[in-house]
């Protein structure tokens, strides 16, 4: 098999599994807990957190720790629109984001707040003129994901703080699911950003949000101590030394990473560039870990099923994604549906082999023959 989906899931790390396990078997209390070994575990507890906030360069108080990005978001959302409801209930956010965005502000709608979607550019860029329109006086959160999670679009999160700067009422949310651990990624100018270890080779069902300090949440959770007073529950202990190894490993090793698969990413463009029928939707500038693609007259699904049967295995979409629905970032940059209903997207790896790259073009190859005669 083939495996070219790591913006879905990437597997984990040996030395990840390793210390996860080990934190398992050494610091079985609870770190809450007021006898000795709670104090041991409460200890390592906070070292792995001065760690990962050094990494990120954040103040370890900045850091709570979630089931995963999908709770992150959530919580960054809910908990500051409730929080700011007295300065007004007017969001900005884009058609890019991820479901667990996407989904959170519907809800909020529903309860009263107005959404407003900023235009995006050809190269699936935030259009900064229009944003700029769209805020008011009562605009209380703009969430933009840093890279999109199908076209692989790095947005321009440092002109987007440096916009809102002028609107002091408004907190500026970032998902930065995608980027960290594959792009230099910074706080600056951002008041909550949220990413997940199982997209960097961590361990699933673990998140974090850093939380700017002077930023005020409300809860999802309540009751129970925590490491935090925004999210309540026993801190996971084996879960977040795994998610500061995992993240230790991607920032010491993400120079060749990315130069190795960037090798990768212009190969397979240059390959499929050459096909008559082939659209490449992803920016020139973006991410080299996401390359979007759609095929003339042939559904994304029936290609993905296609290369499925000869051993690739691809997205249509993000994997929180309705399926058999037009995509939206596609949609957005090309503004034609068929196109957007043709797209599937490749997602790269250090792990991936040129062999596996060179196996690839040869049955998508086969399955192009197959389709589109």
């Amino acid at each position: 098999m083939i495996y070219l989906d790591y913006a879905a899931d990437t597997p984990a790390d040996e030395r990840v599994l390793s210390c996860f396990c080990d934190r398992y078997r050494n610091f079985s209390a609870n770190p809450n807990s007021q006898h000795s070994m709670g104090t041991l575990a409460k200890t390592e507890l906070d070292r792995l957190t001065k760690s990962i906030a050094a990494l990120l360069g954040v103040l370890p108080s900045e850091i709570i720790y979630t089931s995963g990005a999908s709770e992150a978001n959530n919580l960054a959302l809910k908990g500051l629109a409730k929080s700011q409801r007295n300065m007004g209930k007017h969001i900005v956010s884009t058609c890019l984001e991820h479901s667990s965005v996407s989904g959170t502000l519907t809800a909020l709608q529903e309860q009263g707040y107005e959404i407003e979607l900023v235009d995006i550019n050809r190269d699936g860029t935030v259009d900064l003129a229009h944003l700029k329109e769209l805020l008011r006086k009562d605009t209380v959160i703009v969430s933009v994901c840093m890279v999109d999670s199908e076209l692989g679009t790095v947005q321009p999160i440092d002109a987007i703080g440096e916009i809102l700067t002028n609107h002091p009422n408004c907190r500026f949310h970032v998902d930065a699911t995608q980027a960290v651990g594959k792009i230099p990624v910074h706080f600056k100018g951002v008041d909550c950003m949220s990413f997940a270890p199982h997209k960097f080779y961590g361990l699933n069902s673990c998140g974090v949000l850093i939380k700017r300090d002077g930023v005020v949440l409300e809860p999802l959770i309540h009751g129970g101590l925590s490491a935090t007073v925004y999210r309540s529950g026993t801190p996971d202990l084996p879960m977040i030394a795994a998610t500061e190894t995992a993240l230790t490993l991607a920032l010491e090793q993400l120079p060749s990473r990315h130069d190795y698969v960037s090798a990768l990413y212009q190969t397979i463009k240059s390959k499929l560039s050459a096909y008559c029928h082939v659209t490449i939707n992803s920016p020139d500038k973006g991410t080299p870990f996401i390359l979007n693609v759609s095929i003339k007259g042939v559904k994304g699904e029936d290609f993905r099923s296609a290369l499925d049967k000869k051993g690739v295995c691809i997205s249509t979409k993000s994997a929180c994604s309705a399926p058999n629905t037009p995509s939206r970032p596609v949609y957005a940059i090309s503004k034609d549906r068929k196109n957007a209903l043709s797209s599937w997207r490749i997602s790269l790896s250090h792990l991936t082999t040129e062999n596996e790259v060179r196996d690839f073009l040869t049955i998508f190859e086969q399955c192009y023959g197959e389709l589109t005669t």
